[in-house]
Protein backbone atom coordinates (compact mmCIF):
# COMPACT_ATOMS: atom_id res chain seq x y z
CA UNK A 1 0.00 0.00 0.00
CA UNK A 2 1.27 3.40 -0.39
CA UNK A 3 3.16 4.94 2.79
CA UNK A 4 1.06 6.45 4.89
CA UNK A 5 2.95 9.05 6.28
CA UNK A 6 2.25 11.68 9.15
CA UNK A 7 1.22 15.08 7.42
CA UNK A 8 4.01 17.52 8.27
CA UNK A 9 4.34 20.80 9.86
CA UNK A 10 5.31 24.16 8.64
CA UNK A 11 8.41 23.90 10.84
CA UNK A 12 9.51 20.77 9.57
CA UNK A 13 10.06 21.40 5.90
CA UNK A 14 13.57 21.27 5.17
CA UNK A 15 13.91 24.95 3.66
CA UNK A 16 11.98 26.23 6.64
CA UNK A 17 16.12 26.31 7.87
CA UNK A 18 16.69 29.31 5.01
CA UNK A 19 13.34 30.95 5.22
CA UNK A 20 11.95 30.62 9.24
CA UNK A 21 14.55 31.19 11.63
CA UNK A 22 15.16 34.85 13.19
CA UNK A 23 18.66 35.17 12.59
CA UNK A 24 21.48 37.00 10.24
CA UNK A 25 21.69 34.65 7.23
CA UNK A 26 17.92 34.00 6.82
CA UNK A 27 17.34 37.78 6.98
CA UNK A 28 19.62 37.61 4.18
CA UNK A 29 17.88 34.49 2.19
CA UNK A 30 14.14 36.53 2.32
CA UNK A 31 15.48 39.85 1.53
CA UNK A 32 16.82 38.67 -1.44
CA UNK A 33 13.85 36.90 -2.08
CA UNK A 34 12.04 40.30 -1.81
CA UNK A 35 14.57 41.28 -4.16
CA UNK A 36 13.51 38.97 -7.09
CA UNK A 37 9.92 40.37 -6.52
CA UNK A 38 8.77 37.96 -3.93
CA UNK A 39 6.63 39.23 -0.85
CA UNK A 40 6.87 37.11 2.43
CA UNK A 41 3.44 35.74 2.41
CA UNK A 42 4.33 34.05 -1.06
CA UNK A 43 6.43 31.60 0.96
CA UNK A 44 6.32 31.56 4.72
CA UNK A 45 5.19 28.22 5.91
CA UNK A 46 5.02 26.81 2.59
CA UNK A 47 6.74 24.10 0.44
CA UNK A 48 9.51 25.50 -1.50
CA UNK A 49 9.44 23.04 -5.13
CA UNK A 50 12.07 23.29 -7.75
CA UNK A 51 11.40 22.90 -11.05
CA UNK A 52 14.40 21.06 -12.43
CA UNK A 53 14.03 22.31 -15.87
CA UNK A 54 15.92 20.60 -18.93
CA UNK A 55 14.92 23.10 -21.73
CA UNK A 56 17.59 24.16 -23.87
CA UNK A 57 17.90 26.44 -27.49
CA UNK A 58 19.52 23.22 -28.71
CA UNK A 59 17.07 20.63 -27.12
CA UNK A 60 14.45 19.97 -29.98
CA UNK A 61 12.96 17.58 -27.78
CA UNK A 62 12.18 19.89 -24.51
CA UNK A 63 11.40 23.43 -26.86
CA UNK A 64 7.39 22.80 -25.29
CA UNK A 65 9.17 23.04 -21.83
CA UNK A 66 9.34 27.16 -21.53
CA UNK A 67 5.82 26.95 -21.53
CA UNK A 68 5.31 23.57 -19.67
CA UNK A 69 7.00 24.92 -16.73
CA UNK A 70 4.51 27.56 -16.40
CA UNK A 71 1.92 25.00 -16.27
CA UNK A 72 3.54 23.76 -13.59
CA UNK A 73 4.21 26.55 -11.59
CA UNK A 74 0.28 26.90 -12.06
CA UNK A 75 -0.17 23.75 -10.19
CA UNK A 76 1.82 24.32 -7.71
CA UNK A 77 0.86 27.70 -6.83
CA UNK A 78 -2.90 26.60 -6.73
CA UNK A 79 -2.04 23.51 -4.38
CA UNK A 80 -0.16 25.86 -1.79
CA UNK A 81 3.48 25.45 -2.89
CA UNK A 82 6.44 28.23 -3.79
CA UNK A 83 7.59 26.79 -7.18
CA UNK A 84 11.38 28.00 -8.28
CA UNK A 85 12.75 27.17 -11.52
CA UNK A 86 16.02 25.18 -11.95
CA UNK A 87 17.47 24.83 -14.94
CA UNK A 88 19.83 21.98 -15.36
CA UNK A 89 21.66 20.78 -18.60
CA UNK A 90 19.80 19.76 -21.03
CA UNK A 91 21.09 16.28 -22.99
CA UNK A 92 20.11 16.69 -26.47
CA UNK A 93 20.54 13.87 -28.10
CA UNK A 94 20.61 14.80 -31.77
CA UNK A 95 23.16 17.03 -31.39
CA UNK A 96 25.62 16.63 -28.18
CA UNK A 97 28.69 14.85 -29.06
CA UNK A 98 29.97 12.17 -28.96
CA UNK A 99 27.06 11.00 -27.02
CA UNK A 100 24.69 12.26 -24.23
CA UNK A 101 25.28 9.16 -22.15
CA UNK A 102 28.40 10.66 -21.48
CA UNK A 103 26.89 13.45 -19.52
CA UNK A 104 23.93 11.55 -18.28
CA UNK A 105 25.56 11.20 -14.78
CA UNK A 106 26.69 14.69 -14.88
CA UNK A 107 23.15 15.30 -15.42
CA UNK A 108 22.47 12.88 -12.01
CA UNK A 109 25.00 15.15 -10.20
CA UNK A 110 24.18 18.52 -10.92
CA UNK A 111 20.60 17.56 -9.95
CA UNK A 112 21.71 16.10 -7.22
CA UNK A 113 23.74 18.93 -5.46
CA UNK A 114 21.08 21.27 -6.66
CA UNK A 115 18.17 20.03 -4.72
CA UNK A 116 20.84 19.44 -1.71
CA UNK A 117 22.39 23.09 -2.04
CA UNK A 118 19.12 25.41 -2.12
CA UNK A 119 15.98 25.62 0.41
CA UNK A 120 14.39 22.49 -1.61
CA UNK A 121 11.34 20.41 -0.44
CA UNK A 122 10.39 18.74 -3.19
CA UNK A 123 11.12 18.72 -6.88
CA UNK A 124 9.13 18.10 -10.21
CA UNK A 125 11.73 16.82 -12.94
CA UNK A 126 11.16 17.80 -16.23
CA UNK A 127 12.67 15.53 -18.56
CA UNK A 128 11.87 13.48 -21.61
CA UNK A 129 14.41 13.28 -24.12
CA UNK A 130 16.62 9.81 -23.76
CA UNK A 131 19.28 10.21 -21.03
CA UNK A 132 17.53 13.34 -19.37
CA UNK A 133 15.50 10.81 -17.75
CA UNK A 134 17.66 8.42 -15.97
CA UNK A 135 19.87 11.06 -14.98
CA UNK A 136 17.06 13.16 -13.57
CA UNK A 137 15.60 10.51 -11.39
CA UNK A 138 19.38 8.95 -10.51
CA UNK A 139 20.07 12.43 -9.11
CA UNK A 140 16.76 13.19 -7.37
CA UNK A 141 16.85 9.13 -5.72
CA UNK A 142 20.49 9.70 -4.38
CA UNK A 143 19.20 13.05 -2.43
CA UNK A 144 15.56 11.72 -2.01
CA UNK A 145 12.81 14.37 -1.40
CA UNK A 146 9.80 13.98 -2.21
CA UNK A 147 10.10 14.18 -6.43
CA UNK A 148 7.74 13.72 -9.63
CA UNK A 149 8.50 13.09 -12.95
CA UNK A 150 6.66 14.77 -16.10
CA UNK A 151 7.55 13.53 -19.28
CA UNK A 152 8.23 15.91 -22.53
CA UNK A 153 6.20 13.58 -24.88
CA UNK A 154 6.29 12.52 -28.09
CA UNK A 155 5.98 14.57 -31.06
CA UNK A 156 3.86 13.77 -33.64
CA UNK A 157 3.50 11.23 -36.51
CA UNK A 158 6.15 12.01 -39.22
CA UNK A 159 4.83 11.99 -42.96
CA UNK A 160 6.49 11.79 -46.19
CA UNK A 161 4.21 11.09 -49.54
CA UNK A 162 1.01 9.31 -47.85
CA UNK A 163 3.93 7.46 -45.97
CA UNK A 164 3.46 8.32 -42.20
CA UNK A 165 7.70 8.17 -41.06
CA UNK A 166 8.99 7.55 -37.74
CA UNK A 167 11.90 9.10 -36.18
CA UNK A 168 14.82 7.28 -35.66
CA UNK A 169 13.12 3.58 -37.55
CA UNK A 170 12.72 5.21 -40.67
CA UNK A 171 15.65 7.17 -40.66
CA UNK A 172 17.88 3.91 -41.06
CA UNK A 173 15.27 2.55 -43.42
CA UNK A 174 15.31 4.82 -45.93
CA UNK A 175 19.31 5.35 -45.56
CA UNK A 176 20.06 1.90 -46.37
CA UNK A 177 17.31 2.66 -49.43
CA UNK A 178 19.40 5.66 -49.96
CA UNK A 179 22.55 3.84 -50.38
CA UNK A 180 21.59 0.84 -52.02
CA UNK A 181 19.75 3.48 -54.88
CA UNK A 182 15.99 2.90 -53.83
CA UNK A 183 15.13 6.31 -53.65
CA UNK A 184 16.65 9.75 -54.87
CA UNK A 185 18.84 12.31 -52.73
CA UNK A 186 15.02 14.59 -53.71
CA UNK A 187 13.05 11.59 -51.71
CA UNK A 188 15.85 11.83 -48.94
CA UNK A 189 15.42 15.68 -48.75
CA UNK A 190 11.86 15.33 -48.46
CA UNK A 191 12.07 12.87 -45.51
CA UNK A 192 14.10 15.22 -44.16
CA UNK A 193 11.64 17.97 -43.77
CA UNK A 194 8.91 15.90 -42.71
CA UNK A 195 10.22 13.09 -40.05
CA UNK A 196 10.30 15.36 -37.27
CA UNK A 197 7.28 18.19 -37.04
CA UNK A 198 6.30 18.96 -33.69
CA UNK A 199 8.11 19.83 -30.49
CA UNK A 200 8.77 16.27 -28.54
CA UNK A 201 10.89 13.80 -28.14
CA UNK A 202 10.76 10.38 -31.07
CA UNK A 203 7.50 8.77 -31.13
CA UNK A 204 8.90 5.53 -32.06
CA UNK A 205 9.16 3.07 -29.34
CA UNK A 206 13.11 4.19 -28.64
CA UNK A 207 14.74 5.03 -25.45
CA UNK A 208 12.75 8.53 -24.66
CA UNK A 209 9.38 6.61 -24.74
CA UNK A 210 10.73 3.68 -23.59
CA UNK A 211 12.45 5.46 -20.39
CA UNK A 212 9.23 7.87 -20.01
CA UNK A 213 6.99 4.63 -19.99
CA UNK A 214 9.04 2.52 -17.59
CA UNK A 215 9.42 5.77 -15.39
CA UNK A 216 5.79 5.62 -15.08
CA UNK A 217 5.17 1.90 -14.63
CA UNK A 218 7.76 2.79 -11.56
CA UNK A 219 4.94 4.83 -10.06
CA UNK A 220 7.05 8.38 -10.24
CA UNK A 221 5.11 10.27 -12.87
CA UNK A 222 0.93 10.56 -12.59
CA UNK A 223 -0.80 7.82 -14.34
CA UNK A 224 -0.80 8.37 -17.99
CA UNK A 225 1.63 11.05 -18.29
CA UNK A 226 3.95 9.13 -20.52
CA UNK A 227 1.51 8.62 -23.85
CA UNK A 228 0.53 12.03 -23.91
CA UNK A 229 1.89 14.05 -27.28
CA UNK A 230 4.28 16.99 -26.11
CA UNK A 231 1.54 18.89 -29.00
CA UNK A 232 -1.48 18.01 -27.67
CA UNK A 233 -3.48 20.52 -24.77
CA UNK A 234 -3.78 17.49 -22.17
CA UNK A 235 0.02 17.77 -21.80
CA UNK A 236 -0.61 21.18 -20.53
CA UNK A 237 -3.00 20.17 -17.64
CA UNK A 238 -1.12 17.69 -16.85
CA UNK A 239 1.98 19.74 -16.04
CA UNK A 240 -0.62 21.48 -13.93
CA UNK A 241 -1.76 18.35 -12.13
CA UNK A 242 2.00 17.29 -11.58
CA UNK A 243 2.18 20.99 -9.96
CA UNK A 244 -0.21 20.73 -7.58
CA UNK A 245 0.24 16.64 -6.57
CA UNK A 246 4.32 17.55 -5.78
CA UNK A 247 2.85 20.13 -2.97
CA UNK A 248 1.30 17.13 -1.24
CA UNK A 249 3.60 14.91 -1.58
CA UNK A 250 5.72 17.17 0.44
CA UNK A 251 3.61 17.78 3.39
CA UNK A 252 3.14 14.14 3.54
CA UNK A 253 6.65 13.39 2.82
CA UNK A 254 6.86 10.93 -0.32
CA UNK A 255 9.89 10.20 -1.49
CA UNK A 256 11.30 8.41 -4.30
CA UNK A 257 13.08 5.53 -1.44
CA UNK A 258 8.88 4.83 -0.98
CA UNK A 259 8.43 4.25 -4.55
CA UNK A 260 10.84 2.82 -5.95
CA UNK A 261 11.29 -0.59 -4.33
CA UNK A 262 12.30 -3.96 -6.14
CA UNK A 263 9.09 -4.77 -7.14
CA UNK A 264 8.45 -1.25 -9.10
CA UNK A 265 11.44 -2.25 -11.07
CA UNK A 266 10.41 -4.92 -11.83
CA UNK A 267 7.00 -3.63 -12.51
CA UNK A 268 9.08 -1.05 -15.30
CA UNK A 269 11.14 -4.07 -16.73
CA UNK A 270 7.73 -6.01 -17.56
CA UNK A 271 6.73 -2.72 -19.17
CA UNK A 272 9.57 -2.19 -21.08
CA UNK A 273 9.47 -5.92 -22.46
CA UNK A 274 5.48 -5.34 -23.30
CA UNK A 275 6.31 -2.33 -25.38
CA UNK A 276 9.36 -3.90 -27.24
CA UNK A 277 11.28 -0.81 -25.63
CA UNK A 278 15.07 0.26 -26.10
CA UNK A 279 18.03 -2.12 -24.82
CA UNK A 280 19.34 1.40 -23.29
CA UNK A 281 16.64 0.54 -20.71
CA UNK A 282 18.46 -2.13 -19.21
CA UNK A 283 21.60 0.19 -18.46
CA UNK A 284 19.51 3.01 -16.61
CA UNK A 285 17.44 0.94 -14.74
CA UNK A 286 20.43 -0.31 -12.69
CA UNK A 287 21.91 2.37 -12.89
CA UNK A 288 18.47 3.92 -11.00
CA UNK A 289 17.86 1.22 -8.44
CA UNK A 290 21.91 0.89 -7.42
CA UNK A 291 21.12 4.76 -6.40
CA UNK A 292 18.64 3.73 -3.92
CA UNK A 293 20.17 0.45 -2.95
CA UNK A 294 18.04 -1.69 -4.89
CA UNK A 295 18.90 -4.97 -6.33
CA UNK A 296 18.71 -5.31 -9.53
CA UNK A 297 20.58 -7.04 -12.64
CA UNK A 298 20.91 -8.54 -15.96
CA UNK A 299 19.12 -11.84 -14.29
CA UNK A 300 15.98 -10.15 -13.67
CA UNK A 301 15.41 -8.85 -17.17
CA UNK A 302 16.12 -12.29 -18.44
CA UNK A 303 14.11 -14.21 -16.28
CA UNK A 304 11.13 -11.78 -16.85
CA UNK A 305 11.64 -11.44 -20.24
CA UNK A 306 10.85 -15.24 -20.77
CA UNK A 307 7.40 -14.64 -19.55
CA UNK A 308 6.54 -11.61 -21.09
CA UNK A 309 4.20 -10.98 -23.97
CA UNK A 310 4.98 -7.93 -27.06
CA UNK A 311 1.94 -6.06 -26.86
CA UNK A 312 2.77 -2.82 -28.16
CA UNK A 313 2.53 -2.86 -32.06
CA UNK A 314 5.16 0.25 -32.01
CA UNK A 315 7.52 0.72 -34.39
CA UNK A 316 10.47 -0.70 -34.51
CA UNK A 317 8.78 -3.61 -33.73
CA UNK A 318 5.48 -2.68 -34.88
CA UNK A 319 3.89 -0.57 -37.17
CA UNK A 320 2.31 2.44 -35.15
CA UNK A 321 3.90 5.43 -33.59
CA UNK A 322 3.26 6.74 -29.71
CA UNK A 323 0.91 9.19 -31.20
CA UNK A 324 -1.70 5.85 -32.12
CA UNK A 325 -0.75 4.26 -29.05
CA UNK A 326 -2.24 7.42 -26.94
CA UNK A 327 -5.61 7.06 -28.96
CA UNK A 328 -5.60 3.55 -28.31
CA UNK A 329 -5.46 4.20 -24.52
CA UNK A 330 -1.76 5.04 -23.91
CA UNK A 331 0.26 3.05 -21.23
CA UNK A 332 -2.63 2.80 -18.89
CA UNK A 333 -4.20 0.34 -21.40
CA UNK A 334 -1.48 -1.70 -22.05
CA UNK A 335 -0.46 -2.04 -18.24
CA UNK A 336 -4.39 -3.18 -17.26
CA UNK A 337 -3.24 -5.56 -20.45
CA UNK A 338 -0.41 -7.48 -18.28
CA UNK A 339 -2.67 -8.71 -15.30
CA UNK A 340 -0.76 -11.01 -12.96
CA UNK A 341 2.45 -10.06 -14.38
CA UNK A 342 2.86 -7.11 -13.08
CA UNK A 343 2.41 -6.64 -9.07
CA UNK A 344 -0.58 -4.16 -9.10
CA UNK A 345 0.19 -3.28 -4.90
CA UNK A 346 3.16 -1.30 -5.85
CA UNK A 347 2.81 2.33 -4.43
CA UNK A 348 2.69 5.42 -6.75
CA UNK A 349 3.39 8.97 -6.27
CA UNK A 350 -0.09 9.82 -6.56
CA UNK A 351 -0.94 7.83 -3.11
CA UNK A 352 -3.01 5.11 -5.12
CA UNK A 353 -1.54 1.53 -6.38
CA UNK A 354 -0.64 0.96 -9.68
CA UNK A 355 -3.58 -1.52 -9.73
CA UNK A 356 -5.86 1.45 -8.52
CA UNK A 357 -4.37 3.67 -11.17
CA UNK A 358 -4.91 1.13 -14.02
CA UNK A 359 -8.24 -0.43 -12.49
CA UNK A 360 -10.33 1.60 -15.41
CA UNK A 361 -8.50 2.16 -18.40
CA UNK A 362 -9.77 0.58 -22.18
CA UNK A 363 -8.21 -0.22 -25.04
CA UNK A 364 -9.85 1.37 -27.49
CA UNK A 365 -7.47 0.13 -30.60
CA UNK A 366 -6.52 -4.08 -29.92
CA UNK A 367 -4.21 -3.96 -33.11
CA UNK A 368 -2.04 -0.89 -31.09
CA UNK A 369 -2.17 -2.17 -28.08
CA UNK A 370 -2.98 -6.01 -27.94
CA UNK A 371 -4.06 -8.35 -25.43
CA UNK A 372 -2.00 -11.67 -23.70
CA UNK A 373 -4.16 -13.44 -25.91
CA UNK A 374 -3.32 -12.01 -28.90
CA UNK A 375 0.57 -10.55 -28.82
CA UNK A 376 2.70 -9.47 -31.49
CA UNK A 377 5.73 -11.91 -29.88
CA UNK A 378 4.88 -14.30 -27.13
CA UNK A 379 8.05 -13.75 -25.01
CA UNK A 380 11.61 -13.48 -25.33
CA UNK A 381 12.10 -9.70 -26.64
CA UNK A 382 15.07 -9.25 -24.98
CA UNK A 383 17.86 -11.93 -25.13
CA UNK A 384 20.17 -11.55 -22.31
CA UNK A 385 23.39 -14.16 -23.85
CA UNK A 386 26.55 -15.11 -22.21
CA UNK A 387 29.53 -17.23 -23.01
CA UNK A 388 33.52 -16.47 -23.56
CA UNK A 389 32.93 -13.75 -25.64
CA UNK A 390 30.56 -12.10 -23.22
CA UNK A 391 31.48 -13.12 -19.41
CA UNK A 392 29.42 -10.25 -18.01
CA UNK A 393 26.66 -10.73 -20.43
CA UNK A 394 25.48 -9.08 -23.42
CA UNK A 395 21.80 -8.04 -24.93
CA UNK A 396 19.69 -8.43 -28.25
CA UNK A 397 16.09 -8.30 -29.42
CA UNK A 398 15.16 -11.03 -30.70
CA UNK A 399 12.12 -9.65 -32.17
CA UNK A 400 14.09 -6.79 -34.19
CA UNK A 401 16.08 -9.28 -36.07
CA UNK A 402 15.68 -11.77 -38.85
CA UNK A 403 14.79 -15.24 -37.49
CA UNK A 404 17.24 -16.82 -39.24
CA UNK A 405 19.97 -15.30 -37.40
CA UNK A 406 18.85 -16.18 -34.31
CA UNK A 407 21.23 -19.06 -34.58
CA UNK A 408 23.99 -18.22 -36.83
CA UNK A 409 28.16 -19.47 -37.26
CA UNK A 410 30.07 -16.73 -39.12
CA UNK A 411 33.73 -15.76 -39.62
CA UNK A 412 33.68 -12.43 -37.94
CA UNK A 413 35.28 -9.18 -39.90
CA UNK A 414 37.15 -6.91 -36.70
CA UNK A 415 36.93 -3.04 -37.28
CA UNK A 416 39.16 -1.27 -34.28
CA UNK A 417 36.99 1.25 -34.20
CA UNK A 418 34.27 3.47 -35.17
CA UNK A 419 36.22 5.32 -37.99
CA UNK A 420 37.66 2.41 -38.97
CA UNK A 421 34.41 0.81 -39.87
CA UNK A 422 33.36 3.80 -41.61
CA UNK A 423 36.20 4.22 -43.55
CA UNK A 424 36.46 0.71 -44.76
CA UNK A 425 32.68 -0.83 -44.85
CA UNK A 426 31.79 0.08 -48.52
CA UNK A 427 35.17 -1.14 -50.20
CA UNK A 428 34.48 -3.30 -52.72
CA UNK A 429 37.32 -5.54 -52.03
CA UNK A 430 36.36 -5.99 -47.77
CA UNK A 431 36.30 -9.77 -47.70
CA UNK A 432 32.47 -10.26 -46.36
CA UNK A 433 29.23 -11.44 -47.38
CA UNK A 434 25.82 -12.08 -45.49
CA UNK A 435 27.10 -15.03 -43.59
CA UNK A 436 30.29 -12.96 -41.75
CA UNK A 437 29.76 -11.66 -38.34
CA UNK A 438 30.62 -7.99 -37.83
CA UNK A 439 32.30 -6.46 -34.67
CA UNK A 440 33.40 -3.28 -34.02
CA UNK A 441 35.11 -2.79 -30.15
CA UNK A 442 36.35 0.03 -28.78
CA UNK A 443 32.77 1.30 -28.69
CA UNK A 444 31.84 0.90 -24.91
CA UNK A 445 31.91 2.74 -21.58
CA UNK A 446 35.58 3.67 -21.66
CA UNK A 447 36.91 2.73 -25.43
CA UNK A 448 34.33 5.14 -27.04
CA UNK A 449 34.42 7.10 -24.69
CA UNK A 450 30.86 7.08 -23.51
CA UNK A 451 29.57 4.04 -24.91
CA UNK A 452 28.15 5.63 -27.88
CA UNK A 453 24.67 4.37 -30.05
CA UNK A 454 26.85 2.62 -33.05
CA UNK A 455 25.46 -0.88 -32.65
CA UNK A 456 22.91 -0.87 -35.73
CA UNK A 457 26.22 -1.70 -37.47
CA UNK A 458 26.20 -0.27 -41.66
CA UNK A 459 25.72 -3.27 -43.37
CA UNK A 460 27.90 -2.79 -46.86
CA UNK A 461 26.69 -1.34 -49.81
CA UNK A 462 27.78 -4.72 -51.95
CA UNK A 463 25.00 -6.52 -49.63
CA UNK A 464 22.06 -3.99 -49.62
CA UNK A 465 22.42 -4.34 -53.39
CA UNK A 466 21.63 -7.69 -52.98
CA UNK A 467 18.69 -6.86 -51.13
CA UNK A 468 20.08 -8.01 -47.81
CA UNK A 469 18.97 -6.23 -44.98
CA UNK A 470 20.00 -7.97 -41.86
CA UNK A 471 23.27 -9.51 -40.55
CA UNK A 472 24.93 -10.49 -36.91
CA UNK A 473 26.47 -7.66 -35.41
CA UNK A 474 28.14 -7.54 -32.13
CA UNK A 475 30.05 -4.24 -30.60
CA UNK A 476 30.05 -3.04 -26.73
CA UNK A 477 28.40 0.03 -27.81
CA UNK A 478 24.55 0.89 -26.99
CA UNK A 479 21.89 0.93 -30.20
CA UNK A 480 19.32 3.19 -29.92
CA UNK A 481 15.80 2.01 -29.60
CA UNK A 482 14.15 3.20 -32.98
CA UNK A 483 17.30 1.11 -33.99
CA UNK A 484 16.36 -3.01 -35.34
CA UNK A 485 18.32 -5.68 -36.91
CA UNK A 486 20.85 -8.65 -35.63
CA UNK A 487 22.79 -6.66 -32.85
CA UNK A 488 24.55 -7.92 -30.21
CA UNK A 489 25.37 -5.08 -27.63
CA UNK A 490 26.57 -4.35 -24.32
CA UNK A 491 29.29 -6.77 -24.67
CA UNK A 492 30.94 -6.69 -21.31
CA UNK A 493 33.63 -6.48 -20.25
CA UNK A 494 34.59 -4.21 -23.10
CA UNK A 495 37.48 -4.18 -25.13
CA UNK A 496 38.99 -0.88 -23.92
CA UNK A 497 39.46 -2.80 -20.76
CA UNK A 498 40.73 -6.45 -21.65
CA UNK A 499 37.30 -8.15 -22.78
CA UNK A 500 37.02 -10.68 -24.60
CA UNK A 501 35.80 -8.64 -27.52
CA UNK A 502 39.49 -6.93 -27.68
CA UNK A 503 41.00 -10.64 -28.77
CA UNK A 504 38.58 -11.49 -31.76
CA UNK A 505 40.56 -11.69 -35.32
CA UNK A 506 39.10 -11.44 -38.44
CA UNK A 507 38.28 -15.22 -39.66
CA UNK A 508 37.62 -16.42 -36.15
CA UNK A 509 33.85 -18.26 -36.14
CA UNK A 510 31.58 -16.43 -33.69
CA UNK A 511 28.63 -18.88 -32.90
CA UNK A 512 25.20 -16.42 -31.90
CA UNK A 513 22.31 -18.65 -30.00
CA UNK A 514 19.21 -16.77 -29.46
CA UNK A 515 17.41 -19.51 -27.96
CA UNK A 516 20.20 -21.29 -26.20
CA UNK A 517 21.21 -17.43 -24.82
CA UNK A 518 24.76 -18.17 -26.13
CA UNK A 519 27.92 -16.02 -27.81
CA UNK A 520 30.81 -17.92 -28.18
CA UNK A 521 34.49 -16.80 -29.68
CA UNK A 522 35.34 -20.74 -31.56
CA UNK A 523 39.05 -20.30 -30.42
CA UNK A 524 40.66 -22.47 -27.66
CA UNK A 525 41.32 -20.83 -24.37
CA UNK A 526 44.87 -21.29 -25.19
CA UNK A 527 45.07 -19.45 -28.07
CA UNK A 528 42.91 -17.01 -26.46
CA UNK A 529 45.57 -16.89 -23.50
CA UNK A 530 47.84 -15.78 -25.81
CA UNK A 531 46.55 -13.52 -27.17
CA UNK A 532 45.55 -11.71 -24.00
CA UNK A 533 49.43 -11.95 -23.20
CA UNK A 534 49.98 -10.22 -26.23
CA UNK A 535 47.08 -7.40 -25.69
CA UNK A 536 48.32 -3.79 -24.35
CA UNK A 537 45.12 -1.70 -23.34
CA UNK A 538 44.87 1.87 -25.03
CA UNK A 539 45.79 4.90 -23.69
CA UNK A 540 43.19 7.12 -22.10
CA UNK A 541 41.65 9.49 -24.19
CA UNK A 542 41.33 12.18 -21.46
CA UNK A 543 43.66 13.83 -19.43
CA UNK A 544 41.82 15.96 -17.85
CA UNK A 545 38.48 17.68 -16.79
CA UNK A 546 34.80 15.93 -16.66
CA UNK A 547 36.20 13.23 -19.40
CA UNK A 548 39.35 11.85 -17.16
CA UNK A 549 36.58 11.92 -14.02
CA UNK A 550 34.51 9.77 -16.33
CA UNK A 551 37.29 7.37 -17.18
CA UNK A 552 38.42 6.78 -13.93
CA UNK A 553 35.11 5.68 -11.87
CA UNK A 554 32.83 4.62 -14.89
CA UNK A 555 31.24 1.16 -14.49
CA UNK A 556 30.67 -1.33 -17.03
CA UNK A 557 27.24 -2.17 -18.69
CA UNK A 558 25.97 -4.53 -16.75
CA UNK A 559 26.30 -2.57 -13.57
CA UNK A 560 24.62 0.31 -15.31
CA UNK A 561 27.33 2.88 -16.34
CA UNK A 562 26.63 5.23 -12.93
CA UNK A 563 30.22 6.46 -11.55
CA UNK A 564 31.02 4.37 -8.68
CA UNK A 565 31.27 7.16 -6.16
CA UNK A 566 27.28 8.02 -7.06
CA UNK A 567 25.91 4.43 -5.70
CA UNK A 568 24.02 4.08 -3.06
CA UNK A 569 26.41 4.78 -0.11
CA UNK A 570 26.39 6.43 2.84
CA UNK A 571 24.24 9.85 3.20
CA UNK A 572 25.32 13.14 2.84
CA UNK A 573 25.14 15.79 5.22
CA UNK A 574 22.58 18.49 4.93
CA UNK A 575 24.64 21.77 4.22
CA UNK A 576 25.58 24.00 7.14
CA UNK A 577 23.79 27.30 6.97
CA UNK A 578 25.85 29.72 8.26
Amino acid sequence: MPPENKRREPEELRSHRWYGVKDLRSFGHRSRTAQMGFDAADYRGKPVIAIVNTWSDINPCHTHFKQRVEDVKRGVWSAGGFPLELPAMSLSEPFQKPTTMLYRNLLAMETEELLRSYPIDGAVLMGGCDKTTPGLLMGASSMDLPSIFLPAGPMLRGHWGGTTLGSGSDTWKYWADLRAGAITEDDWQEIENGIARSPGHCMTMGTASTMTSAVEALGVTLPGAASIPAADSRHAVMGAHTGRRIVEMVWTDVKLSDVCTRTAFRNAIVCVLALGGSTNAIIHLIAMARRLNVELALADFEELARVTPLLANIRPSGKYLMEDFFYAGGLPAMLNNLGDLLDTSACTVNGFTLGENIARAKTFNEDVIRTVNDPIVANNTLAVLRGNLAPDGAVMKPAAAEERLHRHTGPAVVFENYDDMAARIDEPDLDIDENSVIVLRSAGPQGAPGMPEWGQLPIPKKILEKGIRDMVRISDARMSGTSYGACVLHVAPESHVGGPLALVRSGDLIELDVPGRRLELKVTDEELEKRRADWQQPPPKYGRGYGALYLQHITQANEGCDFDFLEAGPPVPEPEIH
